[in-house]
């Protein structure tokens, strides 16, 4: 067994998108990094989720932010040195009942109050722009900012910038504990070299689906909601789609790759939690999200599933993201929990260490300790 303790300005704990955003600009701020990860870098969340960047299917009050990580993913060459196969493509949310008629007005009136250039076409509008879509259409909502990255590419990005800034990078090295004190904070953690520590001045928690236990070394009560989300990929088809299109209802996001693969989303739930992560899909599940799919663009009906894999969300009682000081704790921070977390991401991450750096953030902080004590829906 070895130890290793090492003065760093700040350790994040956690390798997905906002740790690895938020530790790449702290790097670029001037401070000394490390990042840990209980596996490789992005190989959660940040890695299995369906890589869309829309608009659409982000909340109202997130759209300020989902906008400027947008700019970052489409840029991501000349701030990662490296792309993720960003593709700017419009995005559509279809209407096929009265109902989701409803929905799409009022979606897209609450987010163009908060910037987003969204607005309401006819469906023969909409044909001329995704001419695969069911002759059933009623309505849509139509936006040009949208698009797509892999995700799978995410961790490989985001290594090669965080080597390239002087970061230290240890992964498949789970973090055991957190004692922290007036002075800084130690952290406990097992890896391939064995027992060890890091210390630093500051700690910042950026654990995905896991902050809650992560708050809880610290001492801090955070309930984070899990959600498990089906995503299907099918064999290679011809090209029938060439927007992203998710339905009003919320149950169903759709994009065609340039390789002719087509991915499958909508939040369909599958099995799993946040110890075991995901177990096991739900049949009917899937084959919900596939009729939907299905009948959303017909064509989509001459497919074959190639693959289905589980992705884990995470979400706080008010839906909204948790970016800023742990209450309570000098020098402790956290971010994560958003909702669509993969699209805001970056921008989350960047604005977290301008607070940490004492510079004033591009646009506010949502301050965790308006959680404390709040029950998760349901509970």
């Amino acid at each position: 067994m070895s130890t290793v303790t090492t003065g760093y300005d700040a350790i994040v704990i956690g390798g997905g998108v906002m740790g690895c955003s938020t530790a790449l600009h702290l790097a670029q701020g001037g401070m000394r990094v490390a990042v840990i990860d209980r596996g490789p870098l992005c190989r959660e969340a940040s890695g299995v989720n369906a890589g869309t960047l829309t608009l659409h299917m982000t909340r109202a009050a997130l759209v300020p932010y989902a906008m400027r990580a947008w700019r970052m993913w489409m840029e991501a060459e000349q701030w990662l040195g490296m792309g993720v196969q960003a593709t700017h493509v419009p995005g559509l949310t279809l209407a096929f009942t009265e109902g989701e008629c409803e929905l799409v007005e009022l979606r897209a009136k609450a987010r163009r109050e908060y910037g987003a250039p969204i607005e309401v076409i006819s469906p023969e509008h909409a044909r001329e722009i995704e001419p695969g879509v069911h002759p059933d259409l009623l309505k849509a909502g139509y936006c040009e900012i949208d698009g797509f990255a892999s995700a799978y590419l995410t961790g490989r990005a985001f290594r090669h910038a965080l080597t390239r800034a002087g970061v230290g990078v240890l992964e498949n090295t789970p973090v055991d504990a957190i004692e922290s004190g007036d002075t800084g904070h130690t952290v406990r953690f097992t890896g391939a070299a064995g027992a060890g520590t890091l210390r630093a001045r500051r700690v910042v928690l950026a654990g995905g689906v896991w902050i809650e236990d992560m708050l809880a070394w610290l001492g801090v009560r955070i309930p984070i909601k899990v959600l498990v989300n089906q995503l299907i990929v099918t064999e290679r088809i011809r090209p029938v789609m060439r927007t992203v299109l998710s339905v009003a209802n919320g149950l169903l996001s759709l994009k065609q790759f340039a390789n002719g693969t087509v991915l499958i989303g909508g939040g369909w739930q599958g099995e799993g939690d946040r110890m075991r992560g995901g177990v096991e899909a739900r049949p009917q599940n899937l084959v919900g999200n596939m009729r939907l799919a299905a009948y959303a663009v017909p064509a989509l009906a001459e497919a074959r599933v190639a693959r289905i894999w589980l992705g884990l969300e995470a979400e706080t009682a008010d839906a909204m993201p948790i970016i800023g000081d742990v209450p309570g704790v000098r020098d402790a921070y956290v971010v994560g929990s958003a909702h669509s977390g993969y699209t805001s991401g970056p921008f989350m991450g960047r604005i977290l260490a301008q607070h940490i750096l004492g510079q004033i953030p591009d646009l506010p902080l949502f301050e965790p300790a308006r959680l404390l004590g709040m029950p998760m829906p349901g509970a």
